[in-house]
């Protein structure tokens, strides 16, 4: 696979094809991605909301209303639609859970090995809450991993996307409920294929050059 060709190629869509949907095989292998993405000691403080349906996505365009109406004609065009939350906290049941599934998943090669994981992580996690008082800062950044690595995979599998940061997060909060569920928007991710009328697709990519951004010790 040639990364650097997808990194090259995929681009932010501005116009969506109403009429492609993304194959269900697809977006089953994208959902995937998103479960297994990479977080810091393996914390996984997200949750992910998808949206395929005409009224479920017409659920997220709400937010983008007045300042964010730009957004809206692309929630509503793209095959799927996602919201990445971030939680509000990792709270002990959260911990709870994780360490469990890491046990049912056979990550401990010895009992005591369980308890070593769950110290470090907590250790870790209490280090962003009470010392450094960063915890949702944390939270954020973890979630944004999820979203690398959800637009390099859709990049890999032929589906276009568009990341928006433009929406109304109290809207989406009261649409969606997600701040009784112990949740924060943070970002949508409109996924699909390029309409035949997208400026964007047409416009060489730039980026500023590696001796600028990458240096080599």
């Amino acid at each position: 696979m040639d990364i650097a060709g997808i990194a090259q190629t995929r681009y932010t869509t501005k116009a969506f094809d109403p009429s492609r949907t993304i194959p269900a095989s697809l977006m089953a292998q994208l959902r995937t991605v998103l479960r297994l993405s990479p977080s810091s000691v393996n914390s996984q403080p997200w949750h992910f909301v998808v949206a395929a349906s005409s009224g479920a996505k017409e659920r997220i365009a709400k937010a983008m209303q007045g300042p964010y109406a730009y957004n809206e004609p692309k929630v509503l065009n793209a095959s799927h639609v996602v919201v990445l939350c971030g939680k509000a906290a990792l709270d002990d049941a959260h911990l709870e859970a994780i360490v469990a599934q890491e046990n049912r998943d056979g990550r401990f090669l010895a009992p005591e090995n369980m308890a070593t994981q769950d110290k470090s992580r907590r250790f870790y996690v209490n280090l962003h809450r009470d010392e450094w008082k960063d915890e949702r800062t944390w939270i954020d950044r973890q979630v944004y991993l999820a979203l690398g690595t959800l637009l390099l995979a859709a990049g890999a599998v032929g589906v276009d996307a568009c990341t928006m940061e433009g929406f109304d997060g109290d809207a989406l909060d009261a649409e969606l409920g997600l701040s009784r569920r112990s949740l924060r928007p943070l970002v949508v991710v409109a996924l699909g294929y390029r309409a035949a009328d997208d400026f964007n697709a047409g416009l060489p990519k730039s980026r500023l050059p590696e001796d600028v951004v990458l240096t080599e010790l």
